[in-house]
């Protein structure tokens, strides 16, 4: 064989791995955010008590599901609310998509009358009328003063809205604005 075949045989046989990996689906980051429920789309299974620890510990249950993973989150459109915190009692600047459009891209059912399970890792839960969350405008934070949220602290994700611009709400004392609103936020249950 002649350099020049070596060479050209080489390069078709080095290509192989490249064009069969590309041909791969994108391997998904770990799954931060599950919705079930009302929802049109999935791209997960049901719930496997083995697996699925926490959401078997907090007696969630479905058959079909959708994950969203941070890269996911960051594709849908981002929304910037600064309200004063409980916590601090200083304004802050959290960052996220709206909690609608999350929901719209898990193809939830959002009828006014219903109602958001919006449930955190230490088992806090609230439900929140889907008219609430469209009018308060809620997010699912990622970023709070320009830094992605860490878990064991606000996040990795937070649903809140900016208290300070609604006027029912900011007439309220501080700790009595946020309690719709479960960081270390990681499943919502959409109800019709």
């Amino acid at each position: 064989m002649n350099k020049r075949q070596f060479l050209g045989t080489a390069a078709v046989a080095g290509a192989f791995p490249i064009a069969a990996h590309a041909a791969q689906p994108a391997e998904r980051g770990p799954a931060l955010l599950t919705v079930t429920g009302a929802i049109a789309h999935s791209n997960r299974g049901p719930l496997d008590p083995a697996l699925d620890q926490m959401m078997h510990k907090h007696q969630v249950t479905f058959t079909t599901a959708w994950a969203f993973d941070y890269p996911s989150l960051m594709t849908l459109p981002q929304q910037t609310i600064r309200p004063t915190l409980e916590y601090d009692r200083k304004p802050h600047t959290l960052r996220g998509p709206l909690l609608t459009d999350v929901l719209a891209r898990a193809g939830a059912t959002l009828h006014d009358k219903g109602v958001l399970v919006l449930r955190a890792v230490d088992g806090y839960n609230v439900e929140l009328p889907v008219a609430q969350a469209r009018a308060r405008r809620f997010i699912v934070a990622t970023h709070v003063d320009g830094n992605p949220m860490p878990l064991g602290g606000l996040g990795p994700l937070w649903a809140v809205y900016d208290a300070d611009r609604v006027p029912e709400m900011a007439a309220l004392p501080l700790p009595q604005r946020f309690a719709a609103c479960p960081w270390a936020l990681y499943h919502v249950e959409v109800k019709g």
